[in-house]
């Protein structure tokens, strides 16, 4: 065989070699896109997002949507090809394995992870949006969860309004966990408590849940937390719940949007409700996107995925964006074409930067540096 021809044939063997490792060599990588965004003031799959009843609604035009990241399964592994190309890709971010499914976390746990924290930030939107229109609204403490075989177990419930511990009344989640461990483990311990079902018949007529009955609850030792060391949980009392908030809204707010998860939408639910329950329009008819979590004070925290984002939201439309004040950094480093990014820090913030949005005075607008 000539010595061209063994060279070529040679090549062209290295090359499928490579070829074939570069398809079947899985790498410890995930991909994250640009996903759906959603115009929280307009409707999703034939039906409003934002359903108000009971209040007063108002038309609004414009757009505020809130954006989202699409994330390959925790179960796919890219091969090298398919790592390579993401990282030269403008649309697209390879980021290890680990970063979005830590711990070996399933897809299931991290969807229902997900689906908590959607939850959780559309209460928090709702607490938000009517705070910053000073509307009252009722705060109790609740049972967020009982644990198997604990001594809580048939005794409280999920949803039980907890009102006083020992006959101190219980304000704050962490007031239940203060009181519980100034017992020794085998005392007894009393909650007052207004059944959930009590307290649901009361959320649902817009008022706040009233009454009490007294359960008593043998604490019992806390197990030893890693890193504790043998004498871990010797003297620390527990009932075996984990309390957390619930709120009584003067009227019904539903939030429909199927297929979303991760807290992220917070900010943008929270705009869409002050825009859909007060006059005039927000935006003044502009196309803003945005994101960022919010707590029940208004304020707004960072996320994840912010450049696959700006993305997304440009490529709907997009001309002003809602930035975290924490994720501006990250942002700035990488502005779409046409896309004025907006620092935020609270819900306050938000609604003033809208309104020179939509007077047109956009030359203050508080923007994001890289530095």
């Amino acid at each position: 065989m000539p010595r061209r021809t063994a060279t070529m044939l040679a090549s062209a063997l290295v090359l499928i070699a490579l070829l074939c490792a570069g398809v079947l060599i899985k790498v410890p990588y995930s991909e994250m896109s640009p996903g759906p965004t959603v115009n929280t003031l307009g409707d999703a799959r034939g039906e409003p997002v934002l359903q108000v009843s009971g209040r007063k609604t108002y038309p609004a035009s414009g757009h505020l949507n809130m954006t989202t990241v699409r994330v390959t399964g925790a179960e796919y592994r890219m091969n090298i090809f398919e790592a390579v190309y993401g990282w030269l890709a403008h649309d697209s971010v390879v980021v290890p394995h680990d970063t979005l499914y830590p711990d070996g976390k399933t897809e299931e746990q991290s969807t229902q992870e997900n689906a908590e924290e959607f939850s959780q930030s559309q209460e928090s939107a709702k607490v938000a949006a009517l705070k910053e229109l000073d509307i009252p609204v009722a705060t109790q403490v609740v049972v967020s969860t009982v644990v198997k075989d604990s001594p809580s177990e048939g005794k409280l419930h999920a949803g039980d309004v907890i009102k006083a511990v020992d006959g101190t009344v219980v304000e704050e989640p962490g007031d239940v966990a203060k009181l519980v461990t100034e017992h020794r483990p085998g005392e007894n311990v009393t909650f007052t408590i207004i059944p959930a079902k009590t307290a649901a018949a009361a959320e649902k007529a817009g008022r706040a849940p009233e009454g009490g009955e007294k359960i008593t609850i043998r604490t019992a030792k806390a197990p030893a937390a890693e890193g504790d060391g043998e004498e871990g949980g010797k003297d620390r009392a527990i009932v075996g719940i984990r309390a957390g908030t619930d709120h009584t809204f003067p009227f019904e707010i539903d939030i429909k949007l199927a297929d979303v998860g991760g807290p992220s939408a917070g900010l943008m639910f929270s705009l869409g409700i002050i825009d859909k329950i007060t006059p005039g329009d927000l935006t003044g008819g502009k196309f803003v996107a945005g994101t960022g979590t919010i707590d029940d004070a208004g304020k707004v925290g960072p996320i994840g995925g912010i450049t696959m984002k700006l993305v997304g939201a440009r490529n709907a439309g997009a001309r002003y964006f809602l930035t975290p004040d924490d994720n501006c950094a990250s942002a700035a480093s990488d502005i779409p074409e046409g896309l004025t990014l907006v620092r935020v820090k609270t819900i306050e913030d938000a609604t003033k930067s809208l309104e020179q949005i939509r007077s047109g005075k956009t030359a203050g607008l508080p923007s994001c540096s890289t530095g």
